[in-house]
C-alpha cells in the first residue's frame, strides 16, 4: 500500500451512478494528473465502474467500502488493485493478502491502531477525518504508533488537504470533491480535470 500512497498524493474517492461514466472520468482525472482512484461499493455501479476502469493502463483503480471477504473477491475480478474499508477486518484483510492485493483498513481510534499493529500493518485510513479532529488528530495518534502512515478521509477538502499533507505521517489523502456526483451527472469532465489539477498543485505546495 506504500507505494500506492507514494504514488499520487491525492486519491478521489468515487460513488458512480452509472457505470456508463467510469471511463470519462478516468480520462478527466487522468488529464489532471490523478493517476489513483478508489471507486466504492456504494451503489450497484461501483463494481462495472470498476471494471470499466481497469481498462484504463495508466490509471490504478481500487475498489472502497469493502466490508465482507466476498467483496474482494468480487471487486479483484472485477480489476481492482487494492481495497480500501472504512474498519479493521481480519477476514477482509485475509481474504485480501489470499488475492495478492494490499488492503487499506480504516481507524478512529488507538483501540484501531493496536488491531492493526496486531494484524502487522502500519498502513492506515483514518476515518472520517474531520470529524475525529483532523490533522491534530493524526498528530496525537502517531505519537505512541510511530510506524504508522495515515490516508486521511472523510471531510478532507480542497482547503483543508495541505495541511494533512504537511504531517509526515501522511502521504496521500482521499476526498471527492473533485468527483463530487453532480459533476459525474451532469457529465462536467472538464471540471473533474480541473479540480483535479488544482488539488494536485495544492499537494505540491510548499507548507506554510
Amino acid at each position: 500500500m506504500t507505494e500506492l500512497l507514494t504514488r499520487c498524493p491525492v486519491i478521489p474517492v468515487v460513488v458512480l451512478d452509472d457505470p456508463a461514466q467510469a471511463l470519462p472520468l478516468g480520462a478527466a482525472l487522468l488529464a489532471g494528473g490523478i493517476d489513483v482512484v478508489e471507486i466504492t461499493l456504494r451503489t450497484e455501479a461501483g463494481i462495472e465502474g470498476i471494471r470499466a476502469l481497469s481498462e484504463l493502463p495508466e490509471l490504478t483503480v481500487g475498489a472502497g467500502s469493502v466490508l465482507l471477504p466476498d467483496q474482494v473477491d468480487r471487486v479483484v475480478d472485477a480489476g481492482a488493485r487494492f481495497v480500501v474499508s472504512p474498519g479493521v477486518s481480519p477476514d477482509v484483510l485475509a481474504r485480501a493478502a489470499t488475492c495478492d492485493v494490499p488492503a487499506l483498513p480504516g481507524v478512529a481510534t488507538a483501540s484501531d491502531l493496536m488491531a492493526a499493529a496486531a494484524l502487522g500493518l502500519t498502513e492506515v485510513k483514518f476515518f472520517p477525518a474531520g470529524l475525529l479532529g483532523g490533522p491534530a488528530a493524526i498528530r496525537a495518534l502517531a505519537a505512541p504508533f510511530g510506524d504508522f502512515t495515515f490516508m486521511p478521509s472523510g471531510g478532507v477538502t480542497a482547503s483543508n488537504l495541505a495541511d494533512y499533507l504537511a504531517l509526515p505521517q501522511v502521504p496521500a489523502v482521499s476526498g471527492s470533491w473533485m468527483v463530487d456526483p453532480a459533476l459525474l451527472r451532469e457529465e462536467r469532465w472538464d471540471e473533474v480535470t480541473e479540480r483535479s489539477a488544482t488539488a494536485l498543485r495544492a499537494a505540491a505546495a510548499e507548507p506554510g
